[in-house]
């Protein structure tokens, strides 16, 4: 059954998330290697009788974890957080221990391994945390509501209304089948003159891997 939450945005100038173009990197991660070197460091921990070093924390949601309530529970986002979203930080460290992605950020990961569609084995795991990260960043205690300034006049412009929008968005978020993510976009090069857009998008993709260079808020659905 789907379940979907709806946060209020960040101000247009906090909204932006600059990246690279989603082609990027897509020549070399053919060439990434999977054999796994395992070493010894200070900071490693030990999974079975391999020593794997953590590149990457689960970060908290900036907020208690009962702040939500009533719209999401202490116990649901405790679940979501504290399994779902550990277990895709500790199966990517696995992952990438003894390979070049362990130098590379989040973003250059999901968009490499994204490999123009032909999904590398990280994918799935980098993907979903940058996904449910800037999940827990979309919502906040007492947010919602109609967003005003910059933002709102963009809305406006391209929905006609913040009621089209929300419309817009449930529609996505109901018609994405399976699980999978909404999402309200930034395009900085649309052919229609809207910039800002509804994407949804199954599974672990993200606009990131789409071509959009920022993203304001996102639904999940399970």
């Amino acid at each position: 059954m789907a379940t979907a939450t709806v946060a209020a945005t960040a101000p247009l100038s906090n909204g932006f998330l600059l990246r690279r173009g989603p082609n990027e990197g897509a020549k070399s991660a053919r060439g990434l290697q999977w054999t796994k070197n395992h070493r010894q460091s200070p900071s490693s921990r030990r999974f079975g009788a391999a020593v794997i070093t953590a590149k990457f924390d689960l970060k908290p949601p900036p907020y208690p974890l009962n702040a939500l309530e009533p719209h999401m529970s202490a116990n649901t986002l405790s679940f979501h957080w504290g399994k779902h979203h550990r277990a895709y930080v500790d199966n990517l460290n696995k992952q990438i221990v003894g390979t070049e992605l362990e130098a590379k950020s989040l973003e250059d990961i999901v968009i490499q391994t994204y490999n123009n569609g032909d999904l590398l084995p990280p994918f799935n795991n980098a993907a979903q945390i940058w996904n449910h990260d800037f999940f827990w960043e979309s919502m906040k205690p007492g947010g919602g509501g109609k967003p005003s300034g910059e933002l709102l006049k963009l809305i406006e412009r391209d929905f006609g209304s913040f009621e089209k929008l929300c419309e817009e968005l449930r529609a996505a978020a109901a018609t994405q089948f399976g699980s999978g993510w909404a999402w309200l976009a930034f395009n900085p090069r649309p052919s229609d003159g809207k910039e800002l857009l509804v994407v949804k998008s199954p599974n672990a993709v993200n606009p990131l891997v789409l071509g959009y260079i920022s993203n304001f808020l996102t639904i999940s659905f399970l």
